[in-house]
């Protein structure tokens, strides 16, 4: 759920990407997602980071499903790396944030603290279940 979540805001951000017109989510000064999705830190090689969001989300789906908590908790932790420096960047180099971006933040940190627990409750579970066998 939070994989589609972050798959829909990921998605409203890279409208704004190719948007031209005044954006829904222009607040005021400190908080205008089209001053952040159109400069040069909106693009990673060729490749809007909304449009990276989303495949990051898609993946992150997928592994979720399939129950590879491992791959899942790495992605998720790499995506956590990502967002929080593109947080720094929103932060100290624009000085504006992006509404879609820190809910995406919001997203990705829950996301890894939740797949950190269903991995260490999942280990638990294992050892308790390989106990239980051996006695």
């Amino acid at each position: 759920m939070l994989a589609v979540a972050g798959l829909c805001v990921s998605a409203l951000a890279l409208r704004v990407h190719y948007d031209t017109g005044t954006e829904p989510c222009s607040i005021n000064d400190h908080w205008d997602c089209g001053i952040v999705n159109h400069s040069t830190y909106a693009v990673f090689h060729h490749v809007p980071v909304a449009a990276i969001g989303i495949g990051g989300y898609l993946l992150i789906g997928v592994l979720a499903l399939a129950r590879r908590r491992i791959l899942l908790l790495g992605a998720a932790i790499i995506g956590l790396g990502f967002a929080l420096h593109l947080s720094g960047i929103e932060r100290d180099v624009l000085q504006v944030w992006c509404l879609y971006c820190v809910i995406s933040q919001g997203i990705i940190a829950l996301i890894t603290l939740l797949s950190a627990g269903w991995l260490i409750a999942a280990q638990i579970a294992k050892s308790r279940a390989g106990r239980a066998a051996a006695a």
